[in-house]
């Protein structure tokens, strides 16, 4: 029975017709190797919050002149945004970002080919979460984060 699997049968005893795709995918895993977070030194993470927005590329120009709202945080490139959203709403002072339904923007800042930075828009947060909602399990390393780089964090 050319096409069908061994032991795939219709009911009343007939082969099933091939499907034609093949094996199914292999279950999705982790684009990059799990952090063992005992026994890795964690980062520093450059973080610059604005409300209402990102901050455009020009404020990143000047090395030693970047904006003054940073949050200095050490994490790990398996962060994902809802511990860096929990990390950035404790350590934020602005009282727009301790409202429940501020939604938080994230973006990475790093330096082009020429030498110029680039402001990249990586994904979304509520304030409060459930790990459910927005992007909220995306992690650092899933996003190309480099260490070195800066994130913006537009707190909307």
């Amino acid at each position: 029975m050319a096409g069908a699997a061994e032991g795939q049968k219709r009911p009343g005893g007939r082969p099933m017709p091939p499907s034609g795709r093949g094996l199914p995918p292999p279950p999705p895993g982790p684009r990059f190797p799990p952090v063992d977070r005992e026994k890795t030194c964690p980062l520093l993470l450059r973080v610059f919050t604005k409300i209402g927005g990102h901050h455009t590329k020009e404020d990143f120009a000047v090395r030693g002149k970047e904006p003054k709202d940073e949050v200095q945080i050490y994490t790990w490139k398996d962060a994902t945004l809802r511990e860096l959203t929990d990390l950035v709403y404790v350590k934020e002072v602005a009282p727009a970002a301790r409202r429940r339904d501020i939604r938080l923007s994230f973006a990475l800042v790093y330096p082009d080919k020429n030498g110029r930075f680039v402001v990249r828009e990586v994904g979304k947060t509520f304030s409060f979460g459930s790990g459910r909602r927005l992007d909220d399990t995306k992690a650092l390393a899933e996003l190309d984060f480099q260490i070195g780089d800066y994130l913006d964090v537009a707190i909307l």
